[in-house]
Order: C-alpha cells, then sequence, then structure tokens
C-alpha cells in the first residue's frame, strides 16, 4: 500500500456518505441504514463495512485498536490494521485503554468502553430476520410494524430442539425499546455489555450495505421468553490458565493428551493481567 493514497484511503465524497449514514443510524437506534458499500482492497466478508466505517471516522489524532476473535494478532487485525495506518499514519495499540477507535469481529473488549471511545463492528449478516424472511420488502415492512415475530420463533424453534433459547453468537437484541438488530456475531456473552454502554457502537456490513448504531446509554435487551430467560456462557468455576482470571469469555483449549484449557479470549487484557496492567478479573 502506497503511502501517497487518499487520507484513509477513501476519497472524502465517500467518507462524507458513510458518516451521514452513520449519523442516521445514530438517531435511530438500531435501525439499518442502507449506504453505498465500497470496493476495498480485502474481500467482502472479512470486514468491508468495519474498515469502511473505520476510514470514514478516524482522524490524525486517533488511536487505533483492531481485533479478530479476540486477539489483535489474527491476519485479518493486523491487515486492516496496517493499511489503515499505511493511508493515515494514526498510531496503533493494543491496550483497550488507549484507544480512541476499536474496530472489532466477534468480540466487544472485556475492559469497559470509555464515553469517547467508538467501537466499530464488523458483522456479515445484519438482518435478524434474514433466517425466517428472505425478501428485503419484507423484513422491512416487519421492522416498520414492529413484528418480531419471526424473531422469537426462531428462539421457540432453539427451545424445542435444544431446551434453551439461547444461541450460541449473534443473538438478536431490542435497542431502546423499538427495533431488534443483529448485535454482529458476538458471542452472547457480550450481549450485556451493550446495555447502556457509555461509548458509541456502530456496526457495519459492507455486503449487505447497511449501518446501524447502538448510541451511548441505549437501553439494548436481549429476545427472551419469560419462562426462558436469556443468559450468557457460564463460566463458573473455570479461570484463564495463563492469567487466572474470572469471569471472562473463555476459550476452551484441548491438550494433546485430550485434557482441557481455559485461556481468556481477549488476548490484550490476558496480556495486560499478567503484567499487573488490568484488573484481574471482569465479565457483563
Amino acid at each position: 500500500m502506497s503511502v501517497d493514497a487518499n487520507f484513509a484511503f477513501l476519497d472524502e465524497g465517500s467518507k462524507r456518505e458513510i458518516r451521514r449514514a452513520a449519523l442516521k443510524a445514530v438517531a435511530i437506534p438500531g435501525y439499518q441504514v442502507p449506504f453505498a458499500s465500497r470496493e476495498m482492497p480485502i474481500a467482502r466478508g472479512w470486514g468491508t463495512g468495519g474498515l469502511q466505517l473505520t476510514l470514514a471516522l478516524i482522524g490524525r489524532d486517533d488511536v487505533l485498536k483492531v481485533i479478530d476473535q479476540g486477539s489483535d494478532e489474527s491476519v485479518n487485525a493486523v491487515n486492516i490494521k496496517a493499511l489503515v495506518q499505511a493511508t493515515t499514519g494514526v498510531a496503533t495499540c493494543e491496550d483497550t485503554g488507549e484507544a480512541t477507535l476499536v474496530q472489532s469481529r466477534h468480540r466487544i473488549p472485556e475492559r469497559p468502553l470509555r464515553r469517547n471511545q467508538i467501537l466499530v463492528l464488523q458483522v456479515p449478516i445484519p438482518e435478524p430476520l434474514r433466517r425466517v424472511e428472505p425478501r428485503e420488502s419484507v423484513t422491512k415492512r416487519l421492522h416498520a410494524e414492529a413484528d418480531y415475530a419471526g424473531a422469537y420463533l426462531q428462539l421457540f424453534e432453539r427451545i424445542v430442539r435444544h431446551g434453551d433459547a439461547s444461541a450460541g453468537a449473534d443473538h438478536p437484541v431490542r435497542v431502546d425499546g423499538r427495533y431488534v438488530m443483529a448485535p454482529s456475531p458476538v458471542p452472547r456473552f457480550d450481549n450485556p455489555k451493550l446495555h447502556r454502554a457509555e461509548a458509541l457502537v456502530l456496526l457495519g456490513a459492507g455486503r449487505e450495505k447497511k449501518i446501524y448504531a447502538v448510541p451511548p446509554h441505549t437501553d439494548v435487551a436481549s429476545l427472551a421468553f419469560d419462562d426462558h430467560p436469556f443468559r450468557v456462557e457460564d463460566v463458573a468455576g473455570r479461570a484463564c490458565a495463563a492469567c487466572g482470571a474470572t469471569g471472562v469469555f473463555l476459550d476452551e483449549v484441548e491438550g494433546d493428551d485430550g485434557t482441557a484449557t481455559f485461556l481468556c479470549n481477549d488476548t490484550a487484557e490476558c496480556r495486560a493481567r499478567r503484567v499487573g496492567a488490568a484488573p484481574s478479573g471482569g465479565g457483563p
């Protein structure tokens, strides 16, 4: 990537159009705002929506953190960070507390975000009703009429098949008591972090050409039934084998002898805890 490229890669008209869509998304929490998704130097499905939001928002004084599946060092995270850095010259970091702009795929950082931070989530499928209704024109009408029977039907089917309404990830949420949205494919462990969060959360789907948002201090409730309440993954009794943290989202790693070991999914927080730079626990 040439350092002579336009600042933040996109032309100024494209950035203004994306920012206008983001502002509309903030004004109508949870509503999916269409935008003219651009071709990017990464494949669609690898975070083009989040990347376009990041490039439209980033300023010269920002500090960028990019994570993928909880890691700052995955191929996707490293390549996105390299592209943004090469076309902006902004500082990058792994410490969530240092970042002003965080782009993420599949996780909300363990450390609570502040009011002067923005979290950009990469979204593959933004439509929470897509599995029950493939027609875009119909899903638009269902959202307009607040008809979310299809979303509850999916939960009911999970209860019938698996005995639990909770999905492994991307469990739908109702935002500000109105729109139901797909909270990116984050694990349900992260859903409570969206409720009344201090940071602005923007979600971008490049392939589906949609932007939506959860403004700061907005009510976010995971869909559930009275007799089958929403619940996050049970991590009680487990601790990270590297830093000893409890109450955080853990990966299960199987050793050569078949025994299971649990490690922090948020690798930057785990590393910070090992050097004494972060609290020993957390979680919603």
